[in-house]
């Protein structure tokens, strides 16, 4: 928010409450990166946020995974609570629950000379709940490496993280209509350079 207020003062007064929120339409969980959406107008806030309202934005992310998800292709459906007592969230019994759906996809695996196995996966959320992706996976058993809230202890032997493995890689929408348009960012320096060390730890265990 200051950075915002500092660097793009035109949003100032955008939003539902822009004191504390400018322009900010939508969000990211804490030391996940990525695209982020952020209206310049209020109109166009407002046209945005009916777009996630009627789940017209899809949203793709980048996730490194502990294991290999078998299916390689699949679908997440449960619901997700807030853990009584916690800020955590969870698919068991919990407070305000609400629907969630997650698609994911395997891109690639890597088995390693330590004997752990982690891929790395496509994912995208069909709804847009707290921390969503990272309960998700971790439901299945397979957490996000470095996922300090969802994430066993015990940390990958074979990765050296200082955040969770999550980015969101692309946001596409309609940005007016008739017209779609799809915003990439890459893997920034940490997670691409993590991601060519498994590839030469994956082929000098192969």
């Amino acid at each position: 928010v200051d950075w915002l207020r500092r660097e793009r003062p035109e949003v100032g007064s955008v939003g539902d409450d822009p004191l504390e929120r400018p322009g900010i339409v939508h969000r990211l969980d804490r030391d996940t990166s990525g695209v982020l959406l952020i209206p310049k107008t209020q109109e166009y806030f407002l046209y945005l946020k009916h777009l996630f309202a009627q789940g017209e934005v899809r949203k793709t992310y980048l996730a490194l995974v502990r294991g290999v998800p078998n299916p390689p292709e699949g679908v997440i459906d449960a619901p997700i609570s807030i853990r009584s007592g916690s800020v955590r969230r969870t698919v068991h019994r919990g407070k305000k629950t609400q629907e969630a759906v997650t698609a994911y996809r395997l891109l690639e695996r890597y088995a390693l000379a330590s004997g752990e196995e982690c891929a790395l996966l496509e994912v995208s959320p069909r709804t847009g709940r707290t921390h969503q992706i990272r309960v998700h996976l971790a439901s299945v058993h397979h957490a996000i490496a470095g996922d300090p809230l969802y994430g066993p202890k015990q940390p990958l032997r074979c990765v050296t993280l200082s955040r969770q493995f999550l980015h969101a890689h692309a946001v596409t929408f309609p940005l007016e209509p008739g017209r779609v348009v799809t915003i990439v960012s890459d893997l920034p320096p940490d997670l691409a350079g993590v991601l060519r060390d498994l590839r030469a730890q994956n082929r000098q265990a192969s």
